[in-house]
C-alpha cells in the first residue's frame, strides 16, 4: 500500500501539533507506522491522501451510523448553513431535535445540548454534585468518560481506592474526590459506600463500556448499581456517549429497562458534528442555570448546523427495523469472520452494531484487568494486514468497530475475505 502523501503530511503536521495530531490515538502509536490522512468518505468507504480506498468500520468512532456524507444529512446541513452557521441564540432547530429525542426516549424528560461528549459528562458530574450537595464520585476502571480532570483517574493498588491520575496536570485534590473500583465487582461498590457513606454524589459508568474493549456488563450488575444508588440517595449516571442511539434509540438504558438519574450522549445526536447532550428528570434538570444554581453554558451549544444534522440522522434511526438490520449485518460479519478464524486466534465480542476483536481465550471479558496487554502485538500485525486488504478499523486494539446503515452485504463479504487474507499473515 502506497502512503507517500500521508507520510509527508504527517511529517509536516509534527511542526504544527503535539505529536503531529489533534487527538492522541490518531498518531498510530498503538499500531505503529504513520497515520493515514483521510481525504474523503462516502457511504461505508473512505479514501486517504494517496487514493487508497477502505471499507470503514471506525465511522468517526461511532457517530456516523448512516455512513459518510449521507445525502439527507448533507442536504439538511446545506439548507441550514445558507441561513447562518452560528448565532449564540436560540433557534427552532434546538426545539425540534429535543422534541424528537424526548418523544421517543422515556428515560429523560429534559435535555441540555453541549458541544462534546466530554462536556456532557463534565456537566453531568457537576449537576450530580449540585443536586446531592456531595463531592465524591465513583467510577470504574476500564470506563472512559472523556478528558475531564476528575475522571482521568486510574485504580490504585486496593479494591477501593482514590487511585492515581492517568494524566499529568491533574491535581491530587481532584483525584482525591474520585473513587475507582473494578468493573463487574459488587463487593468493591459495597465497600466504597460503607467507607464513604453519605459522601458519594454519583456513580458514573458506561453501561456498555466500549472505550477499553467491549466489556459487556450483565443486566444484574447494572440493576445492582441502580438499587445501591437509590438506597444511598446517590445519582446513577449512564455515560451513553458511545452506546446511546447506537444499540437502540434509547441506548442501553432501554435495552435493560433501567432508569438512570442522568444520561450523557455524544456526537451521534448531531450526525457527526461537534455536539453532545445530557438529560434527566424535570426535577434534576431544574437545578441547571438559569433555573437553578448549577452553572453550565456554551456559545455553540445547540448550534443550528449540528441540530439540523441531528434531526436528519435521528429521524432515519426511527425507521422500522433500523436497529435490527444493523444488528443482523453485524452478526453476519462476526459469523463470517469466525468461520475463517480456524486457528481460533481471537474472539469477536459484539452487541448491536458494535464489535470488538480480542486476542483472548476467555469466553467473556467484563473487566479491564482481563485484557492481556501483550495481545496488542498481535493486533498490530492484523491491523496493518487489514489496511493492505482495504479494511479500516480504529488504530488501537482497545477500540471497538462500528457497523453503519451504509455498509452493504457486499462490503461485509469483502471484509471477511480481507480478514481471511490477513489471518494468513498473522499465522
Amino acid at each position: 500500500m502506497v502512503n507517500t502523501q500521508s507520510k509527508l503530511l504527517f511529517e509536516k503536521a509534527k511542526n504544527y501539533f503535539p505529536g503531529g495530531v489533534n487527538s492522541p490515538v490518531r498518531a498510530f502509536r498503538s499500531v505503529g507506522g504513520s497515520p493515514l490522512f483521510i481525504e474523503k468518505g462516502k457511504g461505508s468507504h473512505i479514501w486517504d491522501a494517496d487514493g487508497n480506498e477502505f471499507i470503514d468500520y471506525c465511522c468517526s468512532w461511532g457517530p456516523l451510523i448512516l455512513g459518510h456524507a449521507n445525502d439527507k444529512i448533507i442536504n439538511a446541513v446545506d439548507i441550514t448553513m445558507r441561513k447562518g452557521t452560528s448565532f449564540g441564540a436560540p433557534t427552532k432547530l434546538e426545539n425540534q431535535l429535543a422534541e424528537l429525542i424526548l418523544s421517543f426516549n422515556k428515560y429523560i424528560q429534559k435535555i441540555r445540548f453541549v458541544s462534546s461528549g466530554t462536556e456532557a459528562v463534565m456537566s453531568a458530574i457537576r449537576l450530580a454534585r449540585g443536586y446531592t450537595k456531595r463531592d465524591k464520585i465513583l467510577k470504574f476502571e476500564g470506563c472512559y468518560h472523556g478528558h475531564v480532570d476528575s475522571l482521568l483517574v486510574k485504580a490504585g493498588s486496593g479494591l477501593v481506592t482514590f487511585g492515581n491520575s492517568s494524566s499529568a496536570g491533574v491535581p491530587n485534590s481532584f483525584v482525591n474526590e474520585t473513587i475507582v473500583v473494578p468493573l463487574n465487582n459488587k463487593e468493591a461498590v459495597i465497600q466504597a459506600f460503607n467507607k464513604f457513606k453519605n459522601e458519594i454524589a454519583c456513580i458514573i459508568i458506561e453501561p456498555l463500556p466500549a472505550n477499553n474493549g467491549l466489556l459487556i456488563q450483565g443486566k444484574e450488575f447494572l440493576e445492582f448499581l441502580r438499587e445501591i444508588c437509590s438506597t444511598n440517595k446517590t445519582l446513577l449516571i449512564f455515560d451513553e456517549v458511545i452506546s446511546g442511539f447506537r444499540y437502540s434509540f434509547c441506548g442501553v438504558a432501554g435495552m435493560y429497562n433501567i432508569q438512570p438519574d442522568i444520561i450523557t450522549y455524544g456526537k451521534i445526536i448531531g450526525g457527526g458534528f461537534p455536539v453532545g447532550a445530557y438529560g434527566s428528570s424535570k426535577e434534576i434538570m431544574s437545578f441547571i442555570s438559569p433555573e437553578g444554581d448549577v452553572y453550565q453554558a456554551g456559545t455553540l451549544s445547540g448550534n443550528p448546523v449540528a441540530m439540523s444534522a441531528g434531526i436528519a440522522q435521528l429521524t432515519e434511526c426511527l425507521k422500522p427495523n433500523f436497529y435490527l438490520d444493523l444488528e443482523t449485518k453485524t452478526k453476519y460479519l462476526v459469523d463470517g469472520i469466525n468461520k475463517i478464524n480456524s486457528f481460533n486466534l481471537f474472539k469477536i465480542f459484539s452487541l448491536g452494531s458494535i464489535f470488538w476483536i480480542a486476542f483472548t481465550k476467555h469466553e467473556t471479558v467484563k473487566a479491564a484487568e482481563e485484557i492481556d496487554a501483550n495481545s496488542m502485538s498481535y493486533f498490530k500485525i492484523l491491523y496493518h494486514a487489514l489496511l493492505e486488504n482495504g479494511v479500516y478499523l480504529g488504530p488501537s486494539g482497545y477500540e471497538v468497530g462500528f457497523m453503519s446503515e451504509a455498509h452493504s452485504y457486499e462490503d461485509i463479504d469483502n471484509t471477511i475475505i480481507a480478514f481471511e487474507k490477513s489471518l494468513k499473515k498473522l499465522v
